[in-house]
């Protein structure tokens, strides 16, 4: 047995490989000790600089613009008011800029919206609304500052016109104009972003009743099912004339589906529980992210996140915008009245939006028609009374190939 020790002993000091610390049980207790408190250390550490770096490598992955909201602030008091307490309105801006990444996609033509949508988030996190804005809707389109500094006058224009006068600022406030919704927050991503986030989730499964061939969209693809990736995913979500009817109308349709099976993925995967797989997905989502202040950081969009990952799939819901044929322009879409003021006065108060995914889009996309006092045919479904008008569209649960 060892001799006690009353008095603290010094350290052991190891001063070279010919003088070791002494190896009595004690001792090797000790030291195993101090090892595996030095070894936790350092891992925890380390831990916490990979975690740092990390960090600080998607923080700085977003862009703010604050020329926006410089903008906005000046015409402030035409703004709408805001909604209902924690009730969220986002512009989902997707920009077809052809600026730095986005170069090889074609030549500079300036800044387009490709695909522009309104997504309302509930002020319960119970649903959440997504609804799409055609480019080639005639809207009233304000005086807007362009990027030179001059102004443009007020002057009825197709949508995405707005994005190309003034930038996001201009789109953001000709939505307020048209639906009456005050916008809290807005997000622009361009194609280099959408396809590493197609990625980062190993693919999106669609089915094709015939092989595509569309030289514009740079895209070829076999008849079937199939895992699209990256530039073909693009080229699906984009393609007009080679898809369907040619009409941009059942483009933004599979641009919801598409966007529905990716949010189900995700979903169902558990990426946003496992640290391992959410990385790849937030950088890159964040990777081409323009967005104001008070989201362009982790934080800010993580907590935008965590408030709605716990919607169900079935109540994430895509719709367009109640429209039809411009009288003036058969190429241009202009709103459905009372329609449209229906859709966008249930959004402005949070009240409920329902989509039907086995309807057809068409001129009069509310349940309507004589018949019955709410004004659906006799014999029709009714919703359940909480659910409010419903419209055409899909939800996440929905996938491209259903």
């Amino acid at each position: 047995m060892d001799a006690q020790v009353t008095e603290t002993p010094e350290p052991p000091r190891f001063t070279g490989w010919d003088e070791r610390p002494a190896r009595g049980p004690g001792a090797l207790r000790r030291h195993w000790r101090r090892w595996v408190a030095l070894g936790a250390t350092g891992a925890l550490l380390a831990g916490a600089g990979t975690g740092w770096a990390l960090y600080t490598k998607l923080n700085s992955n977003i862009h703010t613009d604050s020329a926006t909201e410089r903008e906005l602030r000046k015409w402030e008091s035409e703004r709408p008011p805001a909604g209902p307490p924690n009730a969220q309105n986002l512009l989902l801006i997707g920009s077809d800029s052809r600026n730095g990444g986005n170069r090889k996609y074609g030549s500079s033509r300036g800044q387009r919206s490709d695909t522009t949508m309104l997504l309302h988030l509930a002020a319960d996190r119970r649903s959440a609304t997504a609804v799409s804005i055609p480019r080639d809707l005639m809207v009233q389109v304000p005086h807007c500052k362009r990027s030179d500094g001059a102004e443009t006058t007020s002057q009825t224009e197709q949508f995405n016109w707005a994005f190309a006068f003034g930038g996001a600022a201009c789109s953001i406030r000709t939505v307020e104009k048209m639906t009456n919704i005050r916008i809290d927050h807005y997000m622009i991503i361009d194609f280099v972003g959408f396809t590493k986030m197609v990625d980062a989730v190993d693919g999106v499964e669609v089915c094709l009743p015939q092989a595509v061939r569309d030289d514009e969209a740079h895209l070829r693809l076999p008849a079937g099912r199939q895992t699209l990736y990256g530039e073909a995913a693009l080229g699906y979500v984009r393609a007009r004339k080679s898809l369907g009817n040619g009409s941009d109308t059942q483009r933004m349709e599979r641009q919801q589906r598409f966007l529905g099976a990716l949010v189900k993925k995700v979903q169902s995967n558990g990426v946003l529980l496992n640290p391992t797989r959410l990385y790849p997905v937030l950088d890159a989502a964040t990777s081409s992210l323009t967005t104001d202040a008070a989201l362009a950081s982790l934080r800010g969009l993580y907590e935008l996140v965590r408030s709605t990952r716990s919607i169900p799939t079935d109540r994430v819901q895509f719709l367009t915008v109640p429209r039809r044929e411009y009288r003036f322009d058969s190429n241009r879409d202009e709103l459905v009245q009372p329609d449209a003021e229906r859709l966008f006065g249930q959004l402005r108060r949070d009240l409920p939006v329902t989509v039907d995914p086995e309807r057809e889009s068409g001129e009069n996309p509310v349940r309507s028609g004589a018949g019955s006092p709410d004004g659906k045919p006799e014999g029709s479904p009714s919703p359940p009374a909480s659910s409010g008008p419903t419209f055409p569209g899909t939800t996440a649960e929905h996938g491209v190939c259903e």
